[in-house]
């Protein structure tokens, strides 16, 4: 697998797993399936989307700490059936998986606690385009107030790099649209 399978579609979401406040932490031993289902909940995921509005085109698990790669496989297994949970059908793998046999780094008088061991999900899924869509709508409503515009003119940017870039956004969110809804072996459009 390859977590860009096409070169205009090469935006990977980041997420980890556990996130525990220090002065919250517990005892208690996330297990690798609750610490690898965690990675798809959209509140330990570091963009603003919903995976379950979307499709993974790929997925790559990195391990930290002590972890047991038959437990891995089998959270894997676990997410691979999950009803919530979509891949595109033309990756039929979709997961690439590393581990790590040292704990993960703690930062000393951080928020963030202590754990013995983590994983980090990076994964190319079509609701990112959640995203993009949220990001032209608030440029929108700002270039129409032209906020802001005359700093950037003021820098030496033009008029129509603003439109142009509007639009290569727009081509972008088009992009991952036809990719959630390609069926079987098609493959997407590329505009380049």
């Amino acid at each position: 697998t390859n977590l860009v399978p096409f070169p205009r579609v090469h935006f990977p979401m980041f997420a980890y797993a556990p996130i525990a406040q220090d002065s919250r932490a517990t005892h208690e031993t996330n297990t690798i399936r609750e610490m690898t289902l965690a990675c798809f909940d959209p509140s330990n995921q570091m963009v603003k989307c919903n995976p379950q509005n979307g499709k993974y085109m790929a997925t790559c698990l990195l391990y930290r700490g002590n972890i047991v790669p038959k437990e891995v496989h089998a959270a894997v297994a676990t997410v691979r059936t999950k009803q919530t949970i979509q891949f595109v059908d033309w990756c039929p793998t979709g997961f690439k998986i590393g581990i790590c046999d040292k704990a993960p780094e703690h930062v000393p008088n951080g928020d963030m606690a202590k754990t013995d061991r983590a994983v980090c999900m990076l994964s190319n899924t079509t609701a990112i385009g959640e995203a993009w869509t949220s990001l032209c709508h608030k440029f929108d409503l700002m270039y129409s107030k032209q906020a802001f515009v005359h700093w950037f003119v003021g820098e030496g940017m033009e008029m129509g790099e603003f439109a142009e870039s509007r639009e290569n956004l727009a081509v972008l969110e088009r992009d991952y649209q036809e990719i959630a809804n390609a069926e079987g072996d098609e493959e997407p459009e590329q505009e380049y």
